[in-house]
């Protein structure tokens, strides 16, 4: 007679349905089987991994009620986000409803046209428990609308069928949360990458979606990607994984997990079959692919090389950590090489990005203020909390963080005449701290470590890049470092165009001031950001001001009406130049094209 095992009950087990997809309401069922003797905790995550920012999902918790045994049992909240059940004898149940109403890729949201949700949403962490297996049955909702629903995610199925409703299981309560799930009628199709299975879902509206073309591009990138940390083996660090798109009118955005991404683009930047043969890449398009280029380098750098503060994540409270620049601008760094080196764009248009970004860092003030290994630092405060005054007040760790990483591997390039590169620093990043990081959780990778790392494999003393460019606010002498490269960086600022050098937004039929560049005509004016434009030099502001100013010269003076609140205000104003930064790179030595980073 042949001998079968089961696979043991988890002692922790939700259930989840959309329960009124009008009223965007999940609910949520968890039973505890072994509660704590003194009274079972249960929290629910305050921020969610890749989104530096206290969100305070507890707050989506419209109600919340425990039982046991058929009785109703005590359940007392003890802060924001977490509660404390009486004691009790036997299995301890809990049933709450959680309003989804988050158009993002961080949280949840449920409608007639679909259902999505990150675990730190609407999963309660069950204190003391959560390093054992943890089950989920995902239900079908009632609502005629979801008839034909799917479900996509890269949870493993238990009794559930691929893309079905039904039971999945995760290891521990760290993977549970590191799998979203999205369920409606999507479009659907894989690919293969070094033998790993990968799923695209698109849910949303596309008409003459090219999935042929985005299946061939994701698969170019994907393989280039899993070819660079594991050149010998091309093995993949995840069995199975899911790019989960949602496409709307307007909207960009996507968060990294272990095993998928979920992501969030415009409808028109996903390829169409209208696009004639041979034509140059859509930079809508180029800007997703991108995305999805950022994300699935993260599957390395960040979700399994880790800060030492995120091994575990401590999801109740702050985790600061000075490193985001290496895990957040290097990938940025990487997301638009892999563009390149995968074929997918040529390196003139991969400069192109380049100086574009190099374009946005000059053009803000802050970056002389605070430096990447501070944005890093106060994410949590700043950078997720931008405010008018971030252009002037703080730097991006994910664009100046990309610059630095172009630093360091053109230095190193040169200084080892091209034996080593920033290349050889990640592979040694993924070969202590990432590869075995799972499926026991491994150590995270402390900041000293991370300087001491670069200097062995460059085998060079890298300290003064380190404090000059990461600790440090100085411009990064790109044109200089990339000279020896064959390539020539320039930068003419624009100074004809009369600019009042402030951002412009609208409030309602009225242009207003967004933003006021510190040092600019607008600030050395008095100037505010909010300032409704009303007239300049009593001609009637709408969204003409372009116009009204290419009257003038540069230095000449004009008086600019505006309300501010209520109250009617007149500055008078001396016109300077755009100081927009005008950077390009272009080749000018095609023979050093393999001593350089963007090299297939």
């Amino acid at each position: 007679m042949k001998k079968t095992t089961q696979t043991p009950t988890p002692a922790i087990q939700y259930a989840i349905v959309p329960k009124d997809l009008a009223g965007h309401l999940f609910e949520v069922t968890l039973v505890v089987a072994n509660p704590a003797a003194d009274g079972q905790l249960l929290a629910l995550p305050a921020w969610i991994p890749g989104s530096y920012m206290i969100r305070e999902f507890a707050r989506n918790i419209v109600q919340i009620r425990a039982e046991a045994n058929g009785k109703p049992v005590a359940l007392t909240k003890l802060d924001k986000h977490s509660w404390r059940a009486a004691p009790v004898t036997g299995a301890l149940t809990l049933r709450y409803e959680v309003y989804a109403w988050d158009l993002s890729v961080r949280a949840a949201h449920l409608d007639q046209t679909h259902g999505f949700f990150n675990g730190t949403s609407v999963f309660l962490r069950v204190l003391g428990q959560e390093d054992g297996a943890h089950q989920v049955d995902i239900q079908r909702p009632a609502d005629p609308a979801a008839k034909s629903w799917r479900v996509a995610t890269a949870l493993a199925e238990l009794g559930a069928g691929r893309y079905g409703f039904g039971t999945y299981v995760a290891a521990n309560y760290d993977e549970l949360i590191d799998h979203p799930v999205e369920m409606g009628d999507f479009a659907l199709a894989s690919f293969k990458a070094h033998g790993v299975p990968h799923d695209i879902v698109i849910t949303g509206r596309v008409p003459n979606l090219d999935m042929a073309r985005l299946q061939a591009d994701l698969k170019a990138i994907c393989e280039t990607q899993i070819a660079f940390f594991e050149p010998r083996s091309k093995r993949a660090p995840m069995e199975r994984y899911v790019f989960l798109t949602l496409a709307v009118g307007d909207g960009y955005g996507g968060l990294e997990h272990r095993a998928s991404t979920a992501l969030i683009c415009a409808r028109a930047d996903l390829p169409t079959t209208a696009t004639p043969k041979g034509a140059e890449i859509g930079e809508g398009y180029l800007k997703f692919l991108g995305l999805c280029s950022h994300e699935y380098f993260h599957t390395w750098n960040v979700k399994r090389i880790k800060p030492a503060v995120f091994a575990p994540y401590d999801l109740q409270t702050e985790a600061h950590t000075s490193l985001l620049w290496l895990f957040e601008g290097i990938t940025s760094y990487y997301d638009d090489l892999m563009l390149v080196r995968s074929g997918i764009i040529g390196e003139a248009q991969y400069l192109k990005l380049l100086a574009k970004t190099v374009g946005g860092v000059l053009r803000g003030s802050g970056r002389t203020k605070q430096s990447v290994a501070e944005s890093s630092f106060d994410a949590w405060s700043k950078y997720y909390r931008q405010d008018e005054n971030a252009p002037n007040a703080i730097v991006s760790y994910y664009a100046k963080g990309s610059l630095v990483g172009l630093a360091f591997d053109l230095t190193i390039r040169a200084k080892t005449g091209g034996a080593k590169s920033l290349d050889d620093v990640m592979l040694a990043l993924w070969q202590r701290y990432g590869r075995d990081f799972y499926p026991a959780e491994g150590r995270g990778v402390t900041e000293a470590e991370v300087e001491a790392l670069f200097d062995e494999v460059s085998g060079f003393k890298l300290r003064s890049l380190f404090q000059r460019y990461v600790h440090g606010t100085e411009d990064i002498p790109l044109a200089k470092l990339y000279a020896p490269f064959g390539v020539k960086l320039a930068d003419e600022r624009k100074s004809a165009k009369p600019s009042l050098d402030a951002g412009l937004g609208r409030d309602g039929a009225d242009t207003k001031l967004s933003q006021v560049h510190e040092g600019g005509p607008a600030h050395r004016a008095g100037m505010s950001a909010g300032d409704i434009l009303v007239a300049v030099d009593g001609l009637r502001v709408t969204s003409n001001l372009d116009t009204l100013l290419a009257r003038y010269k540069v230095g000449d003076s004009v008086t600019v009406h505006a309300f501010r609140r209520d109250e009617l205000m007149s500055f008078t104003v001396e016109l300077q130049g755009e100081r927009v930064p005008g950077v390009t790179l272009t080749v000018t030595d095609p023979k050093k094209k393999s001593q350089r980073p963007s090299a297939v």
